[in-house]
């Protein structure tokens, strides 16, 4: 039985009262009106007779509560109310079950996001433990946040030659048109630009020392001022990254599901072992610690053994459906170990890593270069990644040289697939147009420093003209490349404060809500618990217990008068 609701916005605003009716023991609505009448003039909850028979049963109060909601037609105000007391919500819609996104709310990425501090201020008494278990529990079933994204969402909803831009088709967790934090703002693709700064120190230190380039009379000065650039960008970018991991530890397994972003959880190891090869001259011992080689190579081989695993397993992260070119990234590690190796005077260890980063960059490179109709289409604007074709055969190349101390015919062989490769992408320079500037950039700019450092140590072993030629404009023109993007880093940052903007890529949903109508109960389903929960996170959750009480007194009563 419902009561007329009293709100302090009736004497302002004209309401359309929505009350919840509750089914009486009787379905004559005859009856239900003048009960209804009677409410109105007597103020009471007339008494309910319970039991069976003429004169008998006893009488007693029905005990269940009522929600009434108003919706002003002036002001626009849902007022929803239980008795006495009623309770304002503003017109966002999610009142009514719409899920809309919260301004300024970048809780759901934090590193422990839970609703027990949100419920913990709630009272205890609204709280049903049966139904709130049940609710609770189908929340956590179908959290947008910590549910594992499949691979093939992250293509589908993404573009950019970083998979970095959500299509226009695509919803997102948080708010688009609002300025996000600045750790949650801030990629693992930075590391790129440490890959780019800390391979030049090494090209430099190389053109300053290699006999076939003694001609140009390089100082080992430039060497040393880019090593210490390569450095001071590394702890930072490092230091940052790690903040992000304390505060937005959610974002960061976002992006290690990240199909292209998962590659780059290798670059920190390798940016390490780049200043270790290439520590000045001035400061470098006639052999490195082995320590150091332990420290940078076991956090890459952990890694391999987890991101390989899934490659080998054949599970929904298998290589063929999240292959693509930033993946050499993962087979570029092996490599540069390798020659880290090689510096700490472990060569059966650099041997046997320069063997496993064979291995799977034979399978890498065959995978992409087939691209199957079952496997993952790579996206366009993936082109640009393609210059990680060039940092693998390169890489191999110098790490064989490292090791056995000759650049021979194996060496060689490399050499020439990496130098194939690289002139495939020059002549196709459309490949690297018509995207705009962005931190992910700073990912190809290693891959041309170990060609160039490649052609430095082919030029070594044949001396000729057309080597000395080639080394020599292959290491300008990465040196153009790394110059040209450290000026745009520095313009973007300082000058324009547009280097970091809103990383949408984590914030996509594991399903596609704003396209097609979805097929089958089990989608619909899903996503009516996917807007609850958003609505839940805004309401107060007594408000949702109680409704759910409501909702089955009303069922219990309707099958026992159908009864």
């Amino acid at each position: 039985m419902a009561t007329e609701p009293s709100s302090p916005t009736a004497t302002r605003h004209h309401s359309v009262d929505i009350q919840t009716v509750l089914v009486d023991d009787t379905n004559n609505q005859t009856k239900r009106n003048k009960r209804m009448n009677n409410n109105n003039n007597n103020n009471q909850m007339k008494p309910r007779v319970v039991g069976g028979g003429i004169g008998g049963g006893e009488r007693r109060p029905l005990a269940s509560k009522t929600f009434n909601r108003q919706v002003s037609l002036e002001s626009g105000v849902t007022v929803l109310g239980s008795g006495e007391g009623s309770t304002a919500l503003p017109r966002s819609g999610l009142s009514l079950g719409v899920a809309v996104p919260r301004k300024g709310d970048f809780s759901i990425f934090r590193t422990k996001p839970t609703l027990s501090k949100q419920n913990s201020l709630l009272p205890s008494r609204e709280l049903d433990p049966h139904h709130l278990n049940g609710f609770s529990g189908a929340l956590r079933q179908e959290d947008p946040v910590t549910t594992n994204v499949p691979a093939g969402r992250y293509f589908a909803a993404l573009r950019g030659p970083e998979l970095d831009e959500v299509r226009d088709s695509e919803d997102i967790l948080l708010p688009k048109d609002e300025k996000w934090p600045f750790l949650l703002r801030f990629p693992i693709g930075c590391f790129g630009i440490c890959l780019g700064l800390g391979s030049q120190a090494i090209l430099w230190g190389a053109i300053s020392s290699s006999p076939a380039l003694s001609f140009l009379h390089v100082t080992p000065i430039i060497n040393l001022v880019l090593w210490v650039i390569a450095l001071t960008v590394l702890v930072f970018v490092a230091t940052t990254y790690s903040l992000k991991c304390v505060f937005y530890f959610e974002a960061i397994k976002r992006e290690y599901y990240h199909p292209v972003r998962v590659n780059f959880f290798f670059a920190p190891w390798i940016a390490c072992m780049f200043l270790a090869i290439g520590l000045p001259p001035a400061f470098a011992p006639a052999r490195l610690n082995p320590a150091v080689w332990c420290a940078f190579v076991i956090p890459v081989f952990a890694l391999e053994l987890k991101i390989y695993g899934q490659w080998l397993s054949g599970g929904k992260r298998r290589l063929c459906k999240v292959a693509n070119p930033s993946s050499h990234l993962s087979v570029v590690g092996n490599f540069v170990g390798a020659i880290l190796a090689a510096k700490v005077g472990w060569l059966e260890a650099g041997k046997f890593m320069w063997a496993v980063g064979l291995a799977h960059y034979l399978c890498v490179f065959v995978t992409l270069y087939q691209r199957l109709p079952t496997y993952e289409a790579l996206p366009k604007e993936l082109h640009p990644a393609y210059s990680m074709f060039v940092a693998t055969p390169s890489a191999a190349s110098i790490a064989w040289k490292a090791i056995y101390g000759e650049f021979d015919a194996v060496a060689t062989t490399f050499f020439f697939i990496a130098l194939f490769l690289y002139i495939s992408l020059i002549v196709r320079i459309e490949f690297f147009r018509g995207f705009k500037f962005s931190v992910a950039w700073w990912s190809y700019t290693f891959p041309m420093t170990t060609a160039s450092l490649a052609s430095i140590r082919y030029a070594e072993e044949v001396p000729c003209f057309f080597s000395k030629g080639l080394a020599l404009s292959l290491s300008l023109m990465s040196s153009t490349m790394v110059t040209v993007l450290f000026v745009s880093t520095l313009l973007h940052a300082f000058v324009w404060q547009s280097l970091f903007p809103n990383d949408l890529a984590i914030a996509i949903t594991k399903d596609k809500n704003n396209g097609p109508k979805a097929h089958g109960k089990g989608k619909k389903s899903s996503k009516k618990a996917y807007d609850i929960k958003r609505w839940a996170k805004q309401s107060p959750f007594s408000l949702v217990s109680s409704i759910k009480k409501t909702s089955s007194a009303d069922k219990d009563s309707d099958g026992n008068l159908n009864s």
